[in-house]
């Protein structure tokens, strides 16, 4: 055990869990790669849990980083700060919500709290509804509409959760139908949910890719089908970006728009990528609903002058880049690696995803059930020969997460998809 770990271990909490069997250092990152403290370098394919979205080190993030802080680093939002108003004119006009208003967090956690008290105000409900296999933060609230038992850590909770399905594909009662006999069933599941409560339901919240749950999604146009269910019955729909947004998934900028043939969501959430690293999170929804709370508030940390000046310049460098463009284009040459990669290994169930937000399903060889150690296998033999990459899954699931920033090069997805396949093969 190095000494780090050992101070590690008795002084942070034993939940705060570590990848790998000997926990690695990382010391600095450029680009696409990261060092340990023993001066080995890796390609990375987890990007601090979808966190670094552009590249390590990006000179123009840092020198907004460092400029900013040599101005001032701290205000709290009881003061006029520039940096916050223009990062919200930029993240309001790309949200595709009319007449929006956004709100600075700390954390996509943080971000879903918002978003939970704004509908429950606005609505006058606690009722909430969230996807089964969904995860959406670690506060108690959060947790209290996490659909993964792996996460939710309490059933205590101020909300009356309904779990609905859909949003996994290939798993559950409904995965031998047709996508459009899926989306079917899952609305007919919806309508017969509602028909359970009591009174009116505040929201529906959702990811339109489940992240921890194992990069699944359902049928593209079925949040579509929802919100005409739920215009219906005065329920918001709260589009879950934390992971999905600002262009990882190739197709689109954000994951409701696969989904956006009956408009827009009422309100998004957002965090992870946008600081590059930083930690800023946010809520985007119109006028009429963020402004409905009738008490103060502020945000003591939320929309600091330095976390908004990374994620001005970081946002201006995705656009200028065109990283979405080359998330849909990079993305899908390494899918098609990856699935030529895990073609005739038994232990691989499915391997699914969108731009760069890959997962490779595994299960014990000729079922489904769950194989976490095969994926802890992978995940070791991987970083033994330079790749670093993620897990996750629901229940009864196991997956390994793929999610590079979105600047990875052809020749970088190729070394990775070669690496992916040594480690697949040696189970």
């Amino acid at each position: 055990m190095s000494s780090l770990y050992a101070r590690h271990k008795a002084v942070i909490p034993d939940w705060v869990a570590l990848y790998y069997r000997d926990p690695l250092e990382i010391t600095h990152g450029e680009g696409r790669h990261v060092w340990d403290s023993e001066g080995r370098k890796y390609l990375d394919f987890f990007g601090g849990i979808l966190t670094t979205m552009t590249a390590h080190a990006l000179p123009e993030v840092t020198k907004a980083v460092s400029e900013q802080a040599g101005r001032i680093i701290h205000s709290s939002t009881l003061y006029l700060n520039r940096p916050m108003v223009e990062l919200a004119e930029r993240v309001a006009g790309l949200s595709g919500i009319p007449d929006a208003r956004v709100f600075f967090t700390t954390s996509g956690t943080e971000a879903n709290d918002a978003a939970l008290l704004l509908a429950t105000a606005y609505t006058g409900s606690n009722q909430i509804l969230a996807m089964r296999n969904s995860y959406h933060g670690r506060s108690f609230s959060t947790v209290g509409i996490t659909g993964n038992r792996s996460w939710s850590t309490t059933s205590l909770s101020p909300l009356q959760t309904l779990y609905v399905h859909g949003g996994v594909r290939t798993r559950g009662p409904y995965a031998g139908l047709t996508d459009e006999r899926f989306v079917e069933a899952c609305v007919a599941d919806l309508e017969d949910m509602l028909g359970q409560t009591r009174s009116g339901v505040a929201a529906l919240i959702a990811e339109p890719i489940q992240g921890v749950g194992g990069f699944t999604s359902p049928p593209d146009g079925l949040y579509a089908a929802f919100r005409r269910v739920l215009d219906r019955h005065g329920i918001l729909w709260i589009s879950d970006e934390v992971q999905t947004g600002w262009g990882r998934t190739g197709d689109h900028f954000w994951g409701w728009q696969a989904h956006g043939q009956a408009g827009p969501p009422d309100i998004l959430t957002f965090a992870k990528g946008i600081g590059n690293g930083m930690s800023v999170g946010g809520v985007v929804a119109r006028a009429e609903v963020m402004n409905c709370l009738d008490a103060n508030s502020i945000s003591t940390f939320g929309g600091s002058p330095i976390t908004m000046a990374a994620g001005l310049a970081n946002l201006a460098y995705l656009l200028e880049h065109d990283l979405q463009g080359n998330a849909r284009r990079v993305g899908g040459l390494l899918i098609e690696r990856v699935r030529a990669a895990a073609a005739g290994v038994e232990a691989v169930r499915e391997v699914r995803g969108r731009g760069l937000m890959i997962g490779i399903e595994l299960t014990e060889p000729g079922t489904d059930r769950a194989n976490p150690d095969a994926a802890g296998a992978v995940l070791e033999a991987a970083r033994e020969k330079g790749l670093l990459i993620g897990k996750g899954g629901g229940h009864n699931t196991s997956t390994l997460r793929i999610a590079p920033p979105l600047s990875l090069t052809v020749s970088e997805a190729e070394e990775g998809a070669a690496i992916l396949e040594q480690a697949l093969r040696s189970l």
